[in-house]
């Protein structure tokens, strides 16, 4: 019987009070093999507890560590982990909603780095929903900075899934790290190279991409920026194999030191123009502070940086809520204050960060 000593405790209520507790708290937990009980789970949510997204986060992680687990089921509130060895194979899931893909990623790809054997994980859900990354996002921005810290991540998308309906296909894999997670020193990005884009719709005309593209390359060029190339995804009716419509579009800039990512999410009554202009107006305010990393990244590299062998210092566009909670998580999970910032919430920062030097499988 473990005693209750041995296994961390983690307020769930505490900062932004939603799921990137739960999937920070879990993902550290089976790289680290610490065990875990996390509190007021989503506290600060209308619908609180663990939800259908949240539940595959935890499942997978339970699969990926072969964890014991007490409390996963849907509204719990109070979750323990107990985390063993990572394995690795190939292993499905589903949703069941359109809950986002994105974030199960987000908790499932460190662990999978640390695993003994390339992971592979096949996953039905929502590939494009609010509050999340969209999966271009990850193919286009998350996965080429997890490559220059030495994570191979591999990300197929063979079905988009959009709210109410969900139904997208991925399938991603990740290769056993090789050696440590390498330390970065990104604090600027430096001069922007090439701007990219993809805008699609599915279930929907055509026009609605294509003027998604044309909004954001307009506010781009007149921002001062070079002009981007943005592709266009769409489908004819009797190839559109999604489940119900869906349109957005993400950008991404790459830069001499980094690339930084801007996206936004059509919805019904939502202008075409206004999806195009959310995206370039969120990518061109993170170029404008000249850090390295936009808002979403500045967030998600965090604990990844933590295990990395080494100093790294980098430079993040906002210190949003989302990112000072998972310093709050990292501290508590390794029980030690490897993470200095100089910034303040909503402004950009620059963080030092004490690398632990994990020894990889």
């Amino acid at each position: 019987m473990m005693s209750n000593n041995n296994v961390i405790l983690i307020d769930g209520s505490m900062g932004e009070g939603g799921g990137q507790i739960l999937r920070t708290a879990l993902s550290l937990s089976a790289i680290l093999r610490k065990p875990v009980k996390i509190v007021n789970i989503r506290a600060k949510r209308r619908n609180p507890g663990l939800q259908a997204q949240h539940l595959t986060s935890v499942k997978a992680l339970a699969k990926l560590s072969n964890a014991r687990v007490e409390g996963a089921y849907k509204g719990s509130t109070e979750l323990l982990f107990i985390p063993k060895d990572i394995e690795g194979g190939t292993y499905s899931f589903n949703i069941g909603t359109a809950g986002s893909i994105t974030l199960v990623m987000q908790a499932t790809v460190p662990v999978m780095a640390f695993a003994k054997n390339r992971t592979c994980i096949r996953i039905v859900g929502g590939t494009d929903v609010s509050w999340s990354p969209p999966i271009d996002y990850m193919r286009f921005v998350y996965k080429e900075i997890l490559r220059r810290i030495g994570i191979n991540l591999e990300i197929k998308l063979f079905r988009r899934g959009h709210y109410p309906r969900g139904g997208g296909i991925v399938e991603y894999c990740v290769d056993p790290l090789s050696s440590y997670i390498r330390s970065v020193n990104m604090v600027e990005r430096g001069r922007i190279l090439s701007i990219r884009g993809l805008s699609h719709a599915v279930k929907l005309p055509k026009h609605v991409a294509e003027r998604q593209a044309k909004a954001a390359r307009e506010y781009i060029i007149n921002s001062g920026c070079t002009s981007p190339e943005i592709d266009i995804e769409w489908y004819e009716p009797s190839r559109d194999k999604h489940l119900g419509p869906g349109s957005g579009i993400v950008l991404w800039a790459i830069c001499e030191n980094s690339i930084l990512g801007g996206d936004s999410l059509g919805a019904k009554g939502k202008p075409a123009e206004k999806v195009g202009y959310e995206a370039a107006l969120k990518l061109v305010e993170d170029l404008k502070t000249g850090m390295a990393f936009d808002r979403h990244m500045s967030d998600m590299i965090i604990p990844l940086l933590v295990l990395a062998k080494g100093k790294s210092v980098i430079g993040g566009s906002i210190l949003t809520l989302h990112a000072y909670t998972n310093i709050m998580v990292v501290s508590r999970i390794i029980d030690a204050n490897v993470i200095h910032v100089d910034g303040e919430l909503n402004k950009p920062f620059k963080a030092e960060i004490e690398g632990l030097g994990l020894r990889p499988a």
